[in-house]
């Protein structure tokens, strides 16, 4: 069953990239359907059979879930239809990611029944700062665009022309930024507590920690440089993707390698 949704939202999320700027209630329509269909399945391939199964492809696919609901919200207020054409054609490679590499069994006996808010948190910060990064990214594709020599027309430049002013770009991408640092920082502290129950110590050294500690500090960095130096522009947006950059590392590019490379279940 969840096959024949994440299909159907495949299909739709890419009606929905192709689709004209003019046509912004179908967008809209086409959006919210793609997002239901791809939840449908989610929950159907994670949790549908009384157990959890998780994976790198389910957590990419959950944050690109997540992401394209913030970007459908965030796009009734203001004009974010460039976003549409990274997130919509991200979510479908994320969802057939999910049906090819289904992840593993995570074994919940012994864990706190608290272990499936820490999975949930973690997920919502990857969501968080997975849109921010493709705010950051249409930022600095709109500062070049307005310092390009000549005016080309091409897909993306149309709907970089319909994007709000970088000054709210801007305030948008340190909302969200904030968000997600918020959550980021309760699935350290989330982190730590099952860490002791699982290892018997606060903290487990391995690269999944060190990744997750790493970005951490990066957007713990840029949020005091923002409220200390004024940090913005080009320093922002460096560091708005290393930071979500080691985040992939952290968890989806470790558990690519032990899925998918090295065929390990759940570690």
């Amino acid at each position: 069953m969840q096959i024949y949704s994440f299909i159907a939202a495949i299909a739709l999320y890419i009606l929905c990239a192709a689709l004209p700027s003019r046509r912004g209630g179908l967008i809209s329509a086409v959006t919210l359907a793609a997002w239901l269909l791809h939840g449908v399945g989610l929950w159907a391939d994670i949790a549908g059979g009384g157990e959890l199964r998780f994976g790198f492809a389910a957590m990419l696919s959950s944050a690109l879930w997540v992401s394209v609901a913030a970007y459908w919200l965030e796009n009734r207020n203001f004009s974010l239809d460039g976003m549409r054409r990274l997130v919509m054609p991200s979510a479908a490679v994320a969802a057939l990611l999910q049906v090819i590499f289904p992840g593993n069994v995570v074994p919940l006996e012994g864990k706190s029944p608290l272990f499936g808010w820490h999975i949930a948190i973690a997920t919502m910060a990857y969501s968080t700062l997975t849109i921010a990064a493709f705010h950051a990214v249409l930022m600095a594709l709109q500062e070049s665009r307005l310092h390009a020599r000549r005016d080309t027309k091409s897909f993306l430049s149309g709907a970089l022309d319909q994007l709000p002013a970088l000054l709210t770009m801007e305030k948008l991408l340190f909302r969200m930024i904030g968000f997600g640092f918020t959550l980021l920082s309760l699935t350290v502290l989330s982190g730590i507590v099952f860490s002791e129950q699982l290892f018997g110590q606060a903290l487990k050294w391995d690269h999944k920690s060190a990744f997750t500690l790493l970005s951490w500090v990066l957007f713990a960095a840029l949020l005091a440089g923002r409220r200390f130096r004024g940090w913005r522009g080009k320093t922002a947006l460096s560091f708005t993707l290393a930071g979500f950059a080691t985040l992939l590392l952290a968890y989806v590019g470790s558990r690519f390698v032990f899925e998918v490379v090295l065929h390990k279940g759940w570690a």
